[in-house]
């Protein structure tokens, strides 16, 4: 009997109140077709309904591949655990799953994305749920928020502090999917999956496992399907037997808003002159800073945002294969994607699975870390994963947790004040005019990273801003390096309310940083 249905055939084998896992990570690897079809069939019979949904990484954006916007109805989606949600800029109509979330239509859960792996495997191993120190203190910690994101599922907690062998961890209980959503790009007739196409593995396979050794149903959507016998045993990345059901889509992007690119899948690579340089502004000075955090031979792992740039500096630098970059989709080596390509790499080194590069990030294998913010606070902390106004501008955790729980040492960048006028020239930055509201806070809304225990775990901790370097110590944050230009008391103390105090023998950063050419970076 054949494997191969349509995405409404396949739809139609979801039950009611059934749990749904699914693959994806924002347009990479997103099973687009089959979440659809979920959809339009309950617009059309009701059903499925109640379900509850997992996301280690979230599924689709804002930027024409819906994903969960698919299902984000009303009677259909009663729950969703998601390591992030899809995210933009206020430009753009918020997403219908955060109308759901903000308006406490669905129980919403932001559990970081490492965490949601090891609880795959957990429930596929038959074990009791998972136990771990990522996320304590922070608002994963049921002492503060629990990883809920509304009432709704503040009502319902899952997960809980517990005592073990002398020590404090967090404990989430399994929760065993019914159903899992997957997607590559070639099936063979058995369903056998290559990922040849693809920008990364992500948790497919974990995911898959975890649905079948509950007898559960696994669904996979590709791009097209070839005779048994025709794949190379090495090339399959999920085997056959895991597969119930396959749904073709020729039409599926490689990621958002590019179809198919071989450099991303790792089937050419690029000369290295091909990539963009990072553009000259502040943000490339912000960057150029954290570069000199690194040191050749390292394994550096990079965030969204401002951290994005740092691998262009040091191409434009000529150090462009001097560290080993690693991203939470699986990519090692080579160069990392921006814009909508962000989580792929080009030239990459090797593709692993996603829950297995979570384990090297929770144990904390890398060197150092690459991270933005969105406000830090006198204790230290960085929230990135709620904005109580505007929620959609971001995507939540993510790995973010996972990442710095271990971290040997983060380096976190930002601006130090929301839209102030800058002037940058080659001989100083000019604060021309203040900003809305200062990012150094007194507490920050959301607590993502808690800077109070990586002092007592002995983590360093690196703070760059368009101003100054600051570092966290006992008695708060401490401004040791000024940028060219700046006044440090107008543009630090009293521009953070004296929430930064600047250092006694603080030094003043290099003019190089400021340059349109390159800085003369060693490593």
């Amino acid at each position: 009997m054949s494997k191969i249905v349509t995405g409404a055939e396949a739809a139609a084998r979801i039950a009611d109140n059934a749990v749904v896992s699914v693959s994806s990570s924002s347009g990479l690897g997103c099973p687009d077709a089959v979440l659809k079809a979920i959809g339009a069939r309950f617009r059309a019979e009701g059903h499925p309904r109640n379900l509850t949904t997992l996301h280690p990484i979230a599924a689709g954006d804002m930027y024409g591949i819906k994903g969960v916007d698919h299902i984000a109805q009303d009677g259909l989606l009663s729950t969703i655990i998601a390591g992030s949600y899809p995210s933009g800029p206020s430009t753009l109509p918020m997403p219908a799953i955060w109308h759901m979330v903000v308006d406490n239509r669905v129980a919403a859960y932001n559990v970081p994305s490492g965490i949601l792996f090891d609880m795959h495997r957990d429930v596929a191993a038959r074990r009791p749920g998972v136990l771990t120190k990522v996320g304590l203190e922070t608002f994963v910690d049921p002492e503060l928020q629990g990883c809920a994101m509304n009432d709704r599922a503040a009502q319902a907690p899952i997960v809980s502090r517990v005592e073990f062998a002398g020590d404090t961890w967090l404990h989430f209980p399994n929760i065993v999917p019914d159903v899992t959503i997957l997607r590559a790009t070639t099936a063979d007739e058995h369903g056998n999956l290559t990922y040849e196409h693809e920008g990364a593995y992500l948790g497919g396979l974990d995911q898959a496992i975890a649905a079948r050794n509950h007898r559960g149903l696994v669904i996979a959507q590709v791009k097209r399907v070839t005779a048994n016998g025709s794949l190379r045993p090495h090339d399959v990345h999920v085997p056959g037997h895991l597969v119930d059901l396959i749904v073709v889509d020729p039409d599926q992007k490689q990621t958002t808003e590019t179809q198919y690119d071989p450099a991303i899948s790792g089937e050419v690579m690029r000369p290295w002159s091909s990539f963009a340089l990072a553009e000259h502004g502040v943000e490339k000075v912000i960057a150029r800073r954290a570069a000199m955090e690194l040191k050749r031979g390292q394994t550096a792992n990079l965030g969204f945002g401002i951290s994005a740039m740092v691998p262009r500096i040091l191409l434009e630098e000529g150090h462009a294969q001097a560290v080993t970059w690693a991203i939470e989709q699986g990519a090692v080596g080579g160069m990392p994607l921006t814009g909508f390509a962000f989580g792929c790499a080009s030239n990459a080194d090797a593709f692993m699975p996603s829950p297995n590069q979570f384990t090297y990030f929770q144990g904390g294998g890398f060197d150092v870390s690459f991270l933005s913010f969105l406000e830090v606070d006198v204790q230290g902390n960085v929230n990135v994963s709620k904005l109580g106004k505007k929620p959609y501008l971001t995507a939540g955790c993510g790995g973010f947790v996972d990442i710095t729980s271990h971290a040997r040492k983060i380096v976190f960048s930002g601006y130090f004040e929301a839209a102030a006028g800058l002037e940058l020239t080659d001989t100083g930055l000019i604060v021309t005019k203040p900003g809305k509201f200062t990012k150094m806070v007194a507490e920050v809304e959301h607590v993502t990273f808690a800077g109070r225990r990586a002092l007592r775990t002995g983590q360093e901790v690196v703070y760059i801003t368009e101003r100054c370097v600051m570092r966290l110590t006992d008695t708060g944050l401490e401004a040791y390096e000024i940028m060219p230009g700046i006044d440090a008391e107008r543009d630090i103390v009293q521009a953070s309310e004296g929430r930064v105090r600047v250092a006694a023998d603080a030094t003043t950063l290099p003019l190089s940083l400021l340059g349109a050419g390159p800085m003369g970076l060693k490593l």
